[in-house]
């Protein structure tokens, strides 16, 4: 099930909130558990039995953790960290990973595998399953939660129904952001809700849907137009248009995603942490990735570049833990060889910004910045987006105008103006103006603008839901 349908908008949702503020409060985390696991089953059904392994396995380990810290065990407890790190890591590299290593094997002409000399593993073939939707968010999320209890940043749960409340926590339970036990735990076991927050929340998600709805779903369009262009076909001008368009679409797409998993929270009593910050109006690609997916970058530093050292062994080994770091961020998003150069790519441009560029950056005119930002930025996305090599390095070339490329045709602008409207209001809604604008009008203007917005964005979107096509989020794939 996704936010972005009738059946989730007038159905789930208007359903489980009833529940959840009739029952007494000791009863809402339980409302919210079955609720959530009948979210995850309508789309996804067997593999519900992950929810409830991961459930069991990282609450046990928790409170082993916390009974060898108490014990002065430091060595068990660390065993049990490793152990539920092991199991959350073999569960995500066996749905994810393991169709990806035994094709990458097969194409090889790997007929085994051997991993000492006289030890070999017969060859892998493929199974038949499909990723599990939202594994890689909730195991990151577990992984966090024995960890944060080790390091005592968090107190081991001792009410599995309230664990589980927190895995399976359905408003960010398939595509983040990714929240980390010690930021939530406090808030699963006890929360405020008021008519103020729930308010707050439902224009929040809003927002989000129309994000997705409005502008996503629309410059999509354009962006699937030229995918499914032959290499033959492209121009330069219509090549990075394309791109343009996917740029806007994944901004939108997943910022929405997470502005309507925060509007859910805020519904039902819960505070999380925004996960984007206007990335695209950065001045430098540092920036942008703390403005991007905050979530992930920071479980990545706090859980795999600080425990590797930092910077705090020379800077020698500070370019290896980044590499690492990137290399894991590039693998995470997917099982294919163009998602760890993507982010084998970032690493290279952040280590040419850390020890070369960024100072002149930061003295340059603002707009310079800005451009070099995107510039990259949008040669990112087209290596994010395709996944074929062959492919990929075709609309490369076709990019960057080699091999004797048209810079445009008829076909570049008849879709460039007719999807200007849509791009313009991309651009703008990609800036933080809106929101100062907002911010400027009294508070009486900014409950009238609430009343307009919320009123006129639930008639249009649900126009859209009506009469749309089915167009699941991009980052439920990773």
């Amino acid at each position: 099930m996704v936010f972005s349908t009738p059946i989730f908008k007038f159905y789930f949702l208007v359903l489980t909130l009833f529940l959840y503020y009739i029952v007494p409060r000791k009863g809402r985390n339980a409302v919210l558990l079955c609720a959530s696991l009948c979210f995850y089953y309508w789309g996804e059904q067997i593999y519900v039995v992950i929810m409830f392994l991961s459930t069991a396995i990282d609450f046990t380990h928790g409170l082993l953790v916390e009974r060898c810290k108490a014990r002065g065990n430091d060595k068990g407890a660390r065993m049990a960290v490793a152990s539920s790190i092991i199991f959350n890591l073999a569960l995500l590299g066996f749905f994810k990973y393991w169709n990806f290593i035994a094709g990458s094997f097969a194409a090889a002409g790997l007929e085994f595998m051997p991993v000492i000399e006289y030890i070999r593993i017969p060859h892998m073939d493929p199974i038949p399953f499909h990723l599990p939707i939202g594994i890689s968010f909730y195991t990151f999320q577990t992984m966090s939660y024995t960890i944060d209890v080790y390091r005592g940043d968090a107190r081991a749960q001792r009410n599995i129904l309230n664990f589980g409340t927190f895995v399976t926590l359905f408003p960010q339970l398939i595509a983040g952001p990714i929240i980390k036990y010690k930021d939530l735990g406090d808030q699963i076991n006890e929360r405020t809700c008021s008519a103020d927050k729930f308010a707050s929340g439902v224009q929040i998600f809003m927002v989000g849907l129309a994000k997705k709805l409005l502008i996503a779903n629309n410059v999509g369009a354009l962006w699937d137009s030229y995918k499914a262009m032959a290499l033959s076909e492209l121009t330069v001008a219509g090549a990075w248009l394309g791109v343009l368009a996917f740029t806007f679409q994944i901004y939108f797409d997943f910022s929405g995603y997470s502005d309507m998993a925060v509007g859910l929270g805020r519904m039902l009593g819960f505070e999380f942490l925004p996960n984007f910050n206007y990335p695209y109006i950065s001045k430098s690609i540092t920036e942008f990735w703390r403005r991007w997916h905050i979530s992930l970058s920071t479980w990545f530093r706090e859980y795999v570049y600080i425990p590797l050292g930092g910077n705090r062994r020379g800077k020698g080994r500070q370019v290896f833990n980044l590499f690492v770091v990137w290399a894991a961020t590039g693998i995470w998003h997917g099982a294919n060889w163009t998602f760890l150069f993507w982010g084998l790519y970032f690493f290279v441009l952040l280590m040419v910004e850390k020890f070369l560029l960024l100072k002149h950056l930061e003295k340059a005119p603002a707009i310079v910045g800005h451009v070099y930002t995107m510039f990259f930025v949008m040669v990112s996305w087209a290596i994010f987006a395709i996944e074929d090599l062959g492919h990929l390095g075709g609309y490369l070339k076709v990019m960057f105008g080699l091999g004797g490329v048209p810079l445009a045709d008829l076909t570049f602008f008849y879709y460039f103006t007719s999807f200007l409207p849509i791009l313009f209001v991309a651009a703008l809604a990609s800036t933080p103006l809106g929101r100062t604008a907002y911010r400027n009008l009294s508070t009486r203007e900014q409950q009238v603008m609430c009343i307009v917005w919320i009123s006129a964005g639930l008639v249009v979107c649900t126009a859209y839901l009506v009469a749309g096509t089915y167009n699941p989020f991009l980052y439920f794939n990773f």
